[in-house]
């Protein structure tokens, strides 16, 4: 992959994602007014979270950490990948069915391991209800994830980056179907859930199908090739529950909170923005880059497709962080704030945003050092330094928990992303050339700083500027439209005089 198709395949998924991210933002807007902070919300968005977090653990962690590679390998190579993709498909399907029905059973105890804080109140049954519904989504969007990951060794980036939005469209859908029809919001959602799962699976298998692989379903069998796939993965997938204990901390400490699950949700729901636009796009596009490079022997070229990565991640996600840290109230406040989300609502999660900003440059760097481990099928070092955030994680969250309150969660959060990247970062020293910082990097980082701190400073006034605008019901979006364009303009302009970045690279891109 050349790096301007690398960039063009960064900016396909960015650009899919963002509009995702755009719609969730109006689910998000959608159930904050109707449901707000209350029971039914926090038991819905628990509820939610579960096969989420299996999903992260089973395909788009560990799985497809492993898998990936493989198959990009035997593409390269001209093997049957075909084969071994199909085979992958049924060993993953055969284990999720098992997994799903033993979840189904065990829900309470789920619940309680997710928010213990819930035990008592009217939010537990609540919550086991409705992941009793939602859970047979992880069957369907882990095997969508591993034709995704098809599709992006493939080249092909399109289906699998539009397939979330499917998700969020199905979503406001089933709520405005609801209050028209006098339905329960919370079992509409829940309900929704499964069925947006089949629905992106449907969307991917038949992309995949076009793009030649039929993975048609068929009985799972044990091949030399599985069992190597199994043997790479369990490390990724200790590593993803690693990760997914990290999550679980902080709902345990919001558990205790009232209102503090959906406070850092609809906090993680601003920063995941950016980190979903530029971090999984980055994460997606570069990891089957670099394992064909590797393949091929080519380190210069893995080094430069390295470089650019995490270079346009911090030119988009540092001036991001600024803008979380300098306006959060302003963002939430116009976003959210409206039917059962008041005013304390918004100054809570707010105070969340600001901290989850500061972490998000090093959740982004994150995808790009990752990928140089994966690619060359190197799991266990990773699941390491995920059992090291980990500790750091709940020391912090739990630590300052009666000190902080439910913010101690956020805290943790940030500090354990950096304390990853830190980790990672050092060990790669060790990896040669292609992981190696190259001129054009190390020129352009401290412009990215310059102009994102610039962009701050100017954001901060216009904020002021504006605040009287922001607090009128009819004037407060486009005053926050007002207020995000002047930060979007000042950076790129700043940036293109201090010498960040070209504009004329990201046109070409584009174009490509």
């Amino acid at each position: 992959m050349k790096p301007i198709r690398l960039v063009s395949g960064f900016l396909t998924v960015g650009l899919w994602t963002l509009l995702s991210r755009i719609l969730g933002f109006a689910r998000d807007m959608m159930i904050a007014a109707f449901l707000g902070t209350g029971p039914v919300a926090e038991a819905f968005l628990i509820a939610f979270a579960l096969p989420n977090m299996f999903r992260r653990f089973f395909a788009e962690g560990a799985f497809n950490m492993a898998f990936v590679p493989m198959f990009s390998k035997k593409l390269e190579a001209g093997e049957d990948a075909e084969g071994f993709a199909r085979d992958a498909f049924a060993g993953l399907a055969a284990v999720l069915i098992v997994f799903s029905v033993i979840a189904l059973l065990a829900m309470p105890w789920l619940v309680l391991a997710m928010a213990s804080g819930f035990a008592g109140d009217e939010r537990f049954d609540l919550a086991v209800g409705f992941g009793r519904i939602a859970f047979p989504y992880i069957l369907f969007i882990s095997l969508a994830a591993l034709l995704s990951g098809v599709l992006n060794a493939a080249g092909r980036f399109t289906a699998a980056a539009a397939a979330p939005v499917l998700l969020n469209v199905l979503f406001i859908t089933a709520m405005i179907l609801a209050t028209k029809a006098g339905w329960p919001v919370g079992d509409a959602l829940a309900w929704t859930v499964p069925v947006a799962g089949l629905a992106q699976l449907a969307l991917v298998w038949l992309a995949a199908k076009r793009a030649g692989f039929n993975l048609k379903p068929r009985r799972p069998r044990m091949t030399p090739e599985l069992k190597r796939l199994a043997l790479i993965a369990a490390p990724a997938a200790m590593a993803g529950g690693v990760v997914q204990i990290n999550l679980l901390v902080g709902r345990q400490v919001a558990s205790f909170y009232e209102g503090a699950v959906a406070w850092l949700s609809y906090a993680d729901r601003l920063y995941q923005l950016p980190l979903g636009v530029v971090g999984i796009a980055v994460g997606v596009v570069l990891l089957p880059d670099l394992s064909r490079r590797l393949r091929a022997g080519d380190t210069e070229g893995g080094r430069n497709a390295f470089n650019r990565a995490a270079e346009i991640s911090l030119a988009l996600t540092i001036p991001a962080a600024v803008a979380l840290c300098v306006i959060p109230l302003p963002l939430v406040s116009v976003l959210f704030q409206r039917g059962a989300f008041g005013p304390e609502d918004t100054a809570a999660t707010a105070l969340a945003v600001a901290v989850y900003g500061l972490g998000l440059p090093g959740f982004v760097l994150q995808k790009a050092l990752q990928p140089l481990f994966f690619a060359r099928e190197d799991t266990r070092r990773p699941f390491y330094f995920a059992l090291a955030s980990l500790v750091v994680n709940a020391g912090i969250a739990i630590g300052l928990m009666p000190t902080f309150g439910f913010i101690a969660a956020a805290i943790g959060t940030t500090v354990s992303g950096w304390a990853s990247v830190a980790l990672l970062w050092f060990a790669s020293r060790r990896m040669g050339v292609a992981a190696t910082l190259d001129h054009r990097f190390r020129n352009r980082f401290w412009r990215i700083l310059l102009a994102s701190g610039l962009m701050g400073g100017l954001l901060w006034v216009a904020a002021l500027a504006l605040a009287p605008f922001l607090d009128l019901p009819t004037l407060r979006y486009g005053a926050l439209a007002i207020l995000v364009g002047i930060g979007m303009i000042g950076y790129f302009g700043i940036g293109q005089l201090v010498g960040a970045f070209q504009m004329a690279d990201i046109r070409a891109a584009l174009r490509r």
